[in-house]
């Protein structure tokens, strides 16, 4: 059976690289009836916090992928491992794959006379008994990895040094643990970042050296930012929880993250899960860096917003509204919101308006829209919505009337009494606002603005 693994560290925020490779090995373990098992690396003290271990384990619940599956298991922790890791070093030595090592950065440098030279294998033969444990890498050949994105890569073992395994106080390190982890957890194929690449030859070695097969491999494409540059958390907008917060759906999110560095193979982009799922390949992943377009994710978001039935668009706008607000006002807005959002935080600034005493004035908006002739036009919809027809066309006609008796069209014409109504120059139809705000309350404002006009 196929066996997946996500191992990531706790880092305080969950990195969108990283869900993109939930992802694959997600939809590997949905198609094959294997498992994804998730193991949490938190063997760095520093970085062992609680919080931050839920904080990965909300984020993958958010795009999918929970214990609510069969094909789910975990969280492990590498934590829990560390006497099998002791034991993997154990036997290394025993078998001579190892040794142990007391030279310090400084003594290597002092031998070869360069602070860039690798590991000399000076403690090889010395039969020491203490100190750091070095892995004894081959002195000729060849190490190959058959990736399933890279193909056939080849690293010299020349060019490897002797790697150290476990410190000088007994603790093994991450490249021992993980692959005793593995060995342990029994996975059989591993997708992660390509930066990871240059550790695989290393691991492999591990892997036969204490009598086990490797998994199949696969190094999926670096994310970059417009300018190419490899996403950083210092520098980009990289927290999955940050576009949830922001409202973002989770199966827009699913949808984009899956097609960096991978396309089903036709012309569409806009795909649910459950079509995704199965025609994913690794064989089908780019080797080129993709590229994470937050200006495509907002349209994927919109796209998704705007299929989602009316009632259940309601119900993923309830985190962002008011819970003093009246839901049968929102109701009679909520068609006319779900067309012109594309993340959820959105709705708010949109529906404000018609909960509060008075609109929240942007300025911009309104030295924009009271220009010279708005007091005018102002004055005269006023009078004319104290006996119109309150209905939206009744309305719009009125304004158009108002608008041609000052030589303005309706798109001139209703800027200023836009920003009177809302306190924005965009946002829902007007006319429709106006009917849902109601006669007392539209004149109100109209009248207010006319008022902090004079």
């Amino acid at each position: 059976m196929t066996r997946v693994r996500f191992a990531p560290s706790p880092t305080g925020m969950f990195h969108v690289g990283g869900a993109r490779s939930a992802l694959f090995n997600w939809a590997i373990a949905e198609q094959s009836g294997g498992t994804f098992v998730l193991r949490i690396e938190d063997t760095d003290a520093a970085r062992n916090r609680p919080e931050w271990t839920e904080g990965i384990i909300s984020a993958l619940a958010w795009i999918g992928i929970n214990g609510d599956s069969p094909h789910f298991e975990g969280p492990y922790f590498q934590s829990a491992y560390e006497q099998q890791h002791r034991d993997a070093a154990t036997k290394l030595l025993k078998d001579g794959r190892a040794y142990h090592c007391t030279c310090t950065r400084d003594d290597v440098k002092a031998r070869t006379g360069s602070e860039h030279q690798g590991y000399d294998g000076h403690c090889r033969d010395r039969g020491l008994t203490e100190g750091a444990v070095r892995f004894r890498t081959p002195d000729e050949g060849v190490t190959v990895v058959d990736d399933k994105v890279r193909g056939r890569v080849e690293f010299p073992n020349a060019a490897m040094e002797d790697f150290v395994i476990v410190r000088g106080d007994g603790s093994p390190l991450f490249i021992l643990a993980n692959v005793v982890d593995d060995m342990e957890m029994r996975i059989s194929q591993v997708v992660r970042a390509e930066e990871h690449l240059s550790n695989t030859p290393k691991q492999q070695l591990l892997w036969k050296a204490l009598g086990a097969e490797p998994p199949v491999w696969a190094h999926v494409p670096v994310i970059v930012n417009e300018k190419r540059q490899k996403l950083s958390k210092r520098r980009d907008k990289v927290a999955l929880e940050s576009y949830r917060d922001e409202g973002y759906l989770a199966e827009a999110m699913v949808n984009y993250l899956m097609l960096l560095g991978w396309g089903p193979g036709d012309d569409r982009e806009i795909m649910p899960w459950s079509e995704m799922r199965p025609l994913f390949r690794l064989e089908d992943v780019n080797q080129a860096p993709a590229f994470f377009d937050e200006k495509k994710l907002r349209a994927f978001n919109g796209e998704y917003i705007r299929a989602l039935p009316r009632a259940v668009f309601a119900a993923r706008c309830e985190p962002w509204l008011d819970p003093s607000w009246d839901r049968s006002v929102f109701d009679r807005v909520a068609d006319l919101v779900q067309t012109r959002v594309a993340v959820l935080s959105e709705v708010t600034a949109n529906v404000d308006f018609l909960f509060l005493d008075e609109p929240v004035f942007d300025q911009a908006s309104w030295d924009k829209a009271m220009k010279p002739g708005a007091a005018e036009i102002l004055a005269g919809y006023a009078e004319r919505l104290e006996t119109v027809s309150w209905d939206p066309d009744s309305l719009k006609t009125a304004l158009e009337e108002v608008g041609l008796a000052h030589g303005l069209k309706l798109g001139k014409a209703q800027a200023p009494v836009r920003v009177a109504i809302t306190g924005r120059t965009v946002g829902l139809p007007l006319f429709e606002s106006i009917e849902v705000l109601g006669r007392e309350r539209s004149l109100d404002r109209v009248r207010a603005a006319l008022a902090k006009l004079a």
